[in-house]
C-alpha cells in the first residue's frame, strides 16, 4: 500500500510541474508583468515609474528564470518563477497583488463553501440513489416514464436558472430564506438553506438518471437472474446485489470529487454572497488579481490528483478482488 501510494505519488509529480508551467507561461510570458501591472493601475497613459513601483512592490521586478547579477544559487532563486510558481509546490501562497495573505484567505474561506457543498453532496447522493432506485423497482411502469421526463426536463434547465428561480420564488415572494449574504456561527444555517436546497435540486436530473442507468446495467446480469431464480424479492436483491455490485462506478463519482469540496461552487457562492474559495476565485478573475488565480489552480489541481488517489483506494473497500500493490 505504501509502495502503492509512493507511485502513485510520482506520477502525479509530472502533472502538477505541467500544470505550474502552463500557467507561468499564460501568466508571465503571455502576459508580461508590465501587461500586468498596466492593467492593475488602470491607466493607458501611466508612466513607466509607476509601472516599476507596481511590479516592485510585488516582487514582478525581478527576471523571469535566471538572475545573471546573482550568485551562486541565488540566480535560480532570486526570480519570478522561483517566488512565484515553485514555492507552490509546498504551499507557500505568497500574497496576492492587493497585499493580502492568501494562505490565510484559503484558510478562511474553506469553510463556508464546505458548509455548502458537504450537505449537497450527502443528500443529494441519498436521493438520487434512493430515487434511482424506485425508479428501477418500478420500470416499465408510468412512473418510470414520467420519471424519464422529469429527469430530462431538470437535465435541461441551466444551473443559474434554478438559482435565481429559487431566489425570486423562495426568497422574494415566499419570504422563507435571505436571498443572499452571510453569517458565522449558528446563524449560518438560515443563509444556507437555499443554496444547499437548490444545489440539490439541480443535481437529481444528472445524478438519477446516472444512477438509473448503473442500476440497470446490472439488473441484467447473470448473478443478478440467479438471485431472482432463488426466490428473493426484488427490493432485496435491488439492494443486497445491485447497489452493492454498482458501488465501485459510486465511488469513482464521488471520491473524486470530495477534495474538489474545497474548491466551492463559482455560481452559487457568486450569486448568494457567500464568502467561499469560490467566489474568492472569480472575484480575483474580475479584479484581475492573478497571484490568486495561480494558486486556486495548483490547488485545484493537486486536490483533484488527491481525489483520483482516493478514488483507487476505496475499490478495495467494496471489492475484495482489487489489490493496490
Amino acid at each position: 500500500m505504501i509502495a502503492y501510494l509512493v507511485r502513485r505519488a510520482l506520477y502525479a509529480l509530472p502533472i502538477l510541474i505541467g500544470v505550474n508551467l502552463l500557467t507561468f507561461i499564460l501568466f508571465f510570458v503571455v502576459n508580461s508583468p508590465d501587461d500586468m501591472a498596466r492593467m492593475q493601475l488602470g491607466d493607458k497613459r501611466v508612466t513607466q515609474a509607476a509601472v516599476d513601483s507596481w511590479k516592485q512592490e510585488r516582487g514582478y521586478d525581478r527576471p523571469l528564470l535566471l538572475n545573471p547579477t546573482a550568485t551562486g544559487i541565488a540566480q535560480f532563486t532570486d526570480t519570478i518563477f522561483f517566488e512565484k510558481s515553485v514555492r507552490l509546490f509546498v504551499f507557500q501562497f505568497g500574497t496576492s497583488d492587493a497585499g493580502r495573505d492568501i494562505s490565510y484567505d484559503i484558510s478562511q474561506r474553506m469553510w463556508p463553501s464546505l458548509a455548502i457543498a458537504v450537505p449537497v453532496l450527502l443528500v443529494g447522493l441519498a436521493l438520487n440513489i434512493s430515487y434511482a432506485l424506485l425508479i428501477v423497482l418500478l420500470r416499465a411502469t408510468y412512473v418510470d416514464l414520467a420519471s424519464t421526463v422529469l429527469l430530462v426536463a431538470l437535465l435541461s434547465i441551466s444551473g443559474l436558472f434554478y438559482i435565481i428561480g429559487g431566489q425570486f420564488l423562495l426568497s422574494k415572494l415566499l419570504h422563507l430564506a435571505p436571498i443572499s449574504g452571510y453569517d458565522t456561527g449558528i446563524n449560518a444555517w438560515k443563509f444556507l438553506v437555499l443554496p444547499v436546497l437548490i444545489g440539490v435540486v439541480s443535481g437529481i436530473g444528472a445524478g438519477t438518471r446516472w444512477y438509473r442507468t448503473l442500476f440497470l446495467e446490472e439488473s441484467s446480469k447473470d448473478y443478478v437472474r440467479t438471485a431472482r431464480a432463488k426466490g428473493l424479492s426484488e427490493l432485496r436483491v435491488l439492494v443486497r446485489h445491485i447497489l452493492g455490485n454498482a458501488l465501485i462506478p459510486i465511488l469513482t463519482g464521488v471520491v473524486v470529487i470530495l477534495p474538489l469540496l474545497f474548491m466551492g461552487s463559482l455560481l452559487t457562492e457568486s450569486f448568494f454572497g457567500i464568502p467561499g474559495l469560490g467566489s474568492y476565485t472569480i472575484d480575483a478573475i474580475s479584479n484581475q488579481d492573478f497571484a490568486i488565480v495561480r494558486a486556486m489552480v495548483f490547488l485545484g489541481a493537486v486536490l483533484y490528483i488527491i481525489g483520483l488517489i482516493l478514488t483507487d483506494l476505496s475499490y478495495t473497500l467494496v471489492d475484495p478482488r482489487v489489490r493496490l500493490q
